[in-house]
């Protein structure tokens, strides 16, 4: 049976490109539009689609409020499609994130009416992902209770032990976080809870639609009492300061530490790869280090958490309860890689007991030598 999909987009053109494109694919079924939230409301219970596509700006409710209607009274993965040029508008799209869509994407321009172009087939790729992705129901509009519903599909977790936590003594010079699909949330649950004066940088790969970037970075700058920035070519790494991976290019560090841009090959696929910023961690810092790998589609990361745990690093997998995604996660502790399986909202207090702990065993050390 084809994914159903349900369009809002207060655009006649934009529901007509999107309908063009997604019917393009036999395995796609435009069951519904709508170009208005209250009108999409009303026909959604009925339609009962797989997956919602909806943008920001539109009349009478916009998408956040769409969104938290939908995810109290009829949870369904969303797909927040956006041209989100201005600052304000990222920020937006990102405040629906927050509210219980899994994505982003960005709009096809009018002219783009065939399926064949790439943007269209990234387009297509991207619902057949969320059609499978677990929603997280948001009942009470404050910090309140949330549960959790599948859709087509669902991981099963059959691992009960973890692998041995690195016994190194040293204090942690760096923290690497990796993410996909459900990212955007998980990073906001991980980061918000860490002290203004962490005593370490905090990385982060996300896989993210082009162009969405730099939202998401001055959204969580807003969010968190850490400055969070992109990383630039050549900078060295600061204490108390979380960077992201560049779009289009690996993140990696050079010889006297300095972030290096790399254009080499996308790695399965992806570029930013987790995997490789990963690995670079592991041969610069070593047992000096820290790995945490979230929610997300494929097995990016899984080979660079297994080389942060060879090196004696510390790493951490997101566990499948609080996972949009338990794939990346799951390729970890299947290859062994993840020595601690925690839920999203107790990994920030995690990484600051394992940080502190380690600088309490380092001044120890000292005051023996």
């Amino acid at each position: 049976m084809p994914i159903q999909v349900f369009l809002v987009d207060d655009s006649p053109v934009a529901l007509i490109v999107l309908k063009r494109i997604l019917s393009s694919s036999p395995e796609v079924e435009v069951v519904g539009t709508a170009r208005t939230a209250k009108e999409a409301l009303a026909l959604i219970p009925t339609v009962k689609p797989d997956v919602i596509c909806t943008d920001f700006h539109m009349p009478q409710m916009d998408g956040l409020e769409f969104t938290r209607e939908i995810m109290a009274n009829f949870p369904r993965p969303i797909l927040v499609i956006s041209t989100a040029v201005q600052p304000e508008d990222t920020y937006n799209v990102f405040q629906l994130l927050n509210a219980g869509a899994i994505d982003v994407f960005p709009k096809p321009k009018d002219g783009l009416l065939s399926g064949d172009s790439q943007l269209a087939q990234d387009l297509i790729r991207k619902i057949k992902v969320l059609s499978g992705v677990k929603v997280f129901t948001r009942r009470n509009r404050g910090k309140g209770h949330q549960t959790h519903t599948h859709s087509h599909f669902k991981f099963t977790s059959p691992f009960t032990s973890v692998s041995p936590v690195s016994s190194s003594s040293k204090a942690i010079r760096m923290v690497a976080i990796g993410a996909s699909t459900g990212g955007p949330q998980a990073l906001h649950t991980i980061l918000t809870q860490l002290p203004p004066r962490l005593s370490v940088p905090v990385i982060c790969i996300q896989h993210i639609s082009e162009g969405f970037l730099q939202g998401l970075v001055n959204w969580l700058n807003v969010q968190c009492s850490l400055s969070v920035q992109i990383a630039r070519n050549g900078e060295i790494p600061q204490n108390g300061t979380v960077y992201f991976a560049p779009e289009r290019y690996h993140l990696e560090w050079d010889r006297q530490g300095r972030f290096l841009y790399s254009n080499a090959p996308p790695l399965a696929g992806h570029r930013p790869s987790i995997t490789i910023t990963f690995q670079s961690i592991a041969r610069y810092y070593g047992d000096r280090s820290i790995g945490i790998l979230l929610t997300g589609m494929g097995r990016d990361g899984a080979d660079g958490m297994d080389a942060i745990a060879q090196s004696g690093g510390i790493t951490i997998a997101q566990d499948e309860a609080s996972s949009v995604v338990f794939g990346m996660p799951k390729e970890a502790i299947a290859l062994g890689a993840a020595q601690q399986i925690l839920p999203v909202d107790e990994i920030a207090s995690m990484l600051v007991r394992q940080i502190e702990r380690r600088q309490s065993n380092g001044w120890q050390a000292n005051d023996r030598g």
